[in-house]
């Protein structure tokens, strides 16, 4: 059956999520902010699901209509097939959200989806009482500017959850953000590439597993894997192709940082994500970091701050990461921070810089371009 796939990203990651759903072998897109769209079948949801690294969720889009009152909500939701999607016993979850819409109230909208829906199952099974107690089908009333998106989420816990992150301290960088930043950066398994910042080791660990092929999702599930209309064969299918086009390439990683606490919870994540013999950690402070390769790639994650206490604080990190790095004058470096006014503490103005969201919070990815490699060289 044929599907409008939308793949759901962080702003600023949308033209990352296309680059790697064009990898994967599919075209003809529609990109919104934070939606790449396009059409697939059964066995689309379950790659896009274990092979997308930058996407939030995977979903699939069932009606798209305008809608400026309760009757108009309520008439396109009956409009679509839910007798034919969800099975009698299936919980129906609805979310949503409104954005500079005439119906602004969410939990009406969402109640009015919730009662349409049910209208439609009774299409097929009768005025009988829905139980909800199998499968779940997470249905997101989407208003923007009246115009009304109804999707089911065939994801669950979101495409960041890889499985390997047990504790990953304050403020954790998402894996779908860290893995965008190494995407973005061009990074290859034949240059040399640094953490000196590292943490929980999130950075190092998804450009592991670009470098190595390793599908982000291999070793989690999804919610539609419960569903009737994906067959456990599609799911093992796709599995066991990922695991054939894991590749052969040797290459290693550095991870450092100074907290010894936070490099144990590190090499741990490392060694549930498979990628332990790729990255060596080390219990370092950004300042004694040195290297006498040449042409290295530096992704990093530095501390921003959040309370006015600690901004002499972080400026004087800033200011010895900057001093530290000025040392590697052939290097490139890809800093993402949410401390404004990071380019004057490290005291150089960045070739290029992106807005991008951790979560809820606003950082900007400052882009320092090396030298392109001579031959032979390191």
């Amino acid at each position: 059956m044929e599907f409008t796939i939308v793949a759901t990203a962080a702003f600023g990651l949308e033209s990352v999520v296309t680059r790697e759903l064009k990898g994967l072998g599919y075209g003809d897109f529609s990109v919104e902010n934070g939606r790449v769209s396009f059409k697939g079948d059964e066995r689309d949801i379950a790659r896009c699901n274990i092979w997308l690294r930058t996407a939030d969720r995977v979903l699939i889009e069932v009606a798209r209509f305008k809608a400026i009152d309760f009757e108009d909500l309520f008439q396109g939701t009956l409009k679509v097939p839910w007798e034919d999607i969800v099975p009698i016993d299936g919980k129906m979850h609805i979310t949503g959200k409104t954005v500079r819409s005439k119906l602004f109230s969410l939990s009406a909208c969402q109640s009015v989806v919730k009662k349409a829906v049910i209208e439609a199952m009774k299409r097929k099974y009768g005025p009988v009482n829905f139980l909800e107690t199998g499968s779940v089908y997470k249905i997101e009333v989407s208003l923007i500017k009246d115009v009304v998106s109804l999707t089911i989420d065939t994801t669950g816990p979101g495409l960041h959850k890889r499985g390997y992150r047990q504790d990953a301290g304050e403020a954790p960088l998402r894996e779908t953000l860290a893995a965008g930043i190494v995407l973005l950066s061009g990074w290859r398994p034949d240059r040399i590439l640094a953490d000196p910042l590292c943490g929980s080791g999130t950075i190092a660990i998804e450009a592991a597993l670009i470098g190595k092929n390793i599908a982000p999702g291999l070793k989690r599930s999804f919610v539609s894997e419960t569903w009737w209309q994906i067959p456990e064969q599609i799911w093992h299918s796709v599995r066991e192709e990922a695991k054939e086009q894991i590749n052969c390439v040797s290459f290693q990683i550095l991870a450092s940082d100074i907290d010894a606490l936070v490099l144990r919870k590190a090499r741990g994540n490392a060694e549930r994500a498979g990628v332990s013999d790729l990255i060596a950690f080390q219990k370092l402070s950004v300042e004694e970091f040195r290297s006498r390769k040449k042409y290295g790639y530096i992704i990093c994650n530095p501390p921003y701050g959040e309370r006015l206490s600690e901004e002499a604080e972080i400026e004087k990190l800033n200011r010895g990461i900057g001093e530290t790095f000025s040392q590697l004058d052939t290097w490139s470096f890809f800093i993402l921070t949410a401390h404004p006014g990071f380019e004057r503490s490290f005291g150089k103005k960045a070739t290029r810089n992106r807005k991008l969201y951790n979560g809820m919070i606003q950082c900007y990815l400052y882009e320092y371009f090396g030298p392109k490699p001579k031959k032979d060289s390191e």
